[in-house]
C-alpha cells in the first residue's frame, strides 16, 4: 500500500480552497406567459458563471479529486484528456492550479478561440485529422510521458458523489425549494459524456422525487438510437453542436438513468440560442439552445394535457465563446442553411 504523500494532500486542499471561493450558480426563471398563466414555470440553471465559464468545470474538479484520491495523479504527472471543448478548458485551469503540465487531444479543425482558453490556462493542444482518433492519440501520450489520461467519456458518471455532496442535482432541489412548484416534472439535460444525466438520475432515485429525466440529443448524436435500441455498438455522423452529442456510445452515458430523449434539428438548437439569448438579454451558447427545444416541448405538452409544474434545465455556457461561429449569420448559413422555418416554430412554442 502506497501512503499518502504531502503533495497528494496539498493537491486536494487546492481543489477545495478553490471550490469554497467559487459561489453557486444562479437559478433563473424564464418569464414565459404563454406557460406560466396555465401553471408551468421554466427555469435555468447558469452554469457559465463558473470559473472557466462552463458547466464542465464541475466535472474537471470531480475527475481530478477522483484520480488523485485513486493514485492515478502524482506530483509532476502529465494530464492527458481527448477533449476540444469546455472539458479542455476546465481541465487546463486545474491543471495549472496543482502545477501539472496538460496536453488536450483535438481535431485540426477545432477553432481558434476553444485552442486560445486552453493554451491560456496553461495547456497545450495536440491535434489529430478526425474526432475517432482522439481517443487513441490520448491514450498513447498519456503512456509516453508517464501520465494520466483523465478519460471524460469513460468516468463522468462515477467520479461525482450523485447521493448528494455538493452536487448539481443537490443544488437544484435545494434552490427550487420556495418556488410555485419545487420539484421539478423534469430535468432537461444535453449529453456529452452522459455524466450529468447520471448524476441527476441518480440523485433523484435516491432521493425518491417525482421527476423525470429528459434529454436532448442534437442531430448527428448516437444516444438517442441507443436510448431506444440498448446497442451500444452503434455509431453516428456526430453531433454540429457544440459540447453535446457524441459519435459512439461513450461509457459514462446510462440509458435506465434517462426517461425520455427528444431528438433536436441543428436549425432547432441555432433557432432556440438566437430566441433565448433575446429573452434574457444575454447570449448563450448552442447546447443551451439545444436544452431550451426540449423545454419549449415538453412545456406544450403539459399544457395540453392541463398538466401544472416546474421544468429545470441548465445555461451550459455563455454565448461569447460563440460569437465568431453559431452566431455568425454566414457561419451558420453555410453550415445550417435556412433557418426560417425553424425560428417560426421556436418562436411559435415561446408563444
Amino acid at each position: 500500500m502506497t501512503l499518502p504523500t504531502p503533495w497528494l494532500h496539498e493537491a486536494i486542499a487546492r481543489i477545495e480552497a478553490d471550490y469554497q471561493r467559487s459561489a453557486d450558480t444562479h437559478l433563473i426563471p424564464l418569464p414565459l406567459p404563454g406557460y406560466a398563466e396555465h401553471g408551468i414555470d421554466l427555469y435555468l440553471k447558469d452554469e457559465s458563471t463558473h470559473p472557466t465559464g462552463s458547466l464542465k468545470h464541475r466535472l474537471a474538479r470531480s475527475l481530478f479529486l477522483y484520480a488523485l484520491c485513486n493514485g492515478w495523479v502524482h506530483e509532476g504527472s502529465t494530464i492527458v484528456e481527448a477533449s476540444s471543448g469546455s472539458t479542455a478548458v476546465s481541465e487546463a485551469y486545474f491543471a495549472r492550479l496543482l502545477g501539472l503540465p496538460f496536453v488536450a487531444v483535438m481535431p485540426r479543425s477545432t477553432s481558434a478561440e476553444k485552442i486560445a482558453l486552453i493554451e491560456f490556462y496553461g495547456g497545450r493542444c495536440h491535434f489529430v485529422d478526425s474526432a475517432g482518433e482522439v481517443y487513441d492519440a490520448a491514450r498513447s501520450i498519456a503512456a509516453d510521458t508517464g501520465g494520466h489520461y483523465m478519460d471524460q467519456f469513460t468516468y463522468a458518471e462515477r467520479a461525482t458523489d450523485w447521493r448528494g455532496n455538493n452536487n448539481i442535482a443537490e443544488s437544484m432541489f435545494s434552490q427550487m425549494q420556495r418556488e410555485r412548484h419545487p420539484v421539478p416534472r423534469w430535468i432537461v439535460v444535453g449529453a456529452g459524456t452522459g455524466g450529468t444525466s447520471a448524476t441527476i438520475g441518480r440523485y433523484v432515485r435516491y432521493q425518491q422525487h417525482a421527476s423525470q429525466v429528459c434529454v436532448a440529443d442534437p442531430a448527428g448524436s448516437v444516444f438517442s438510437a441507443y436510448h431506444r435500441s440498448g446497442d451500444a455498438t452503434l455509431t453516428a455522423p456526430g453531433s454540429r453542436i457544440e459540447g453535446i452529442g457524441r459519435p459512439r456510445v461513450e461509457a459514462s452515458f446510462i440509458r435506465t438513468l434517462v426517461d425520455r430523449m427528444i431528438d433536436v434539428s441543428d436549425a432547432e438548437s441555432v433557432s432556440a440560442m438566437q430566441a433565448l439569448s433575446q429573452l434574457l438579454g444575454r447570449r448563450v451558447g448552442p447546447s443551451t439552445g439545444t436544452n431550451f427545444v426540449a423545454m419549449l416541448t415538453l412545456a406544450g405538452e403539459m399544457r395540453e394535457r392541463g398538466e401544472q409544474g416546474s421544468i429545470l434545465s441548465l445555461l451550459c455556457d455563455a454565448g461569447e465563446r460563440y460569437l465568431p461561429t453559431y452566431f455568425d449569420t454566414h457561419w451558420v448559413d453555410e453550415r445550417f442553411g435556412d433557418c426560417s422555418s425553424a425560428q417560426q416554430r421556436i418562436h411559435a412554442l415561446i408563444g
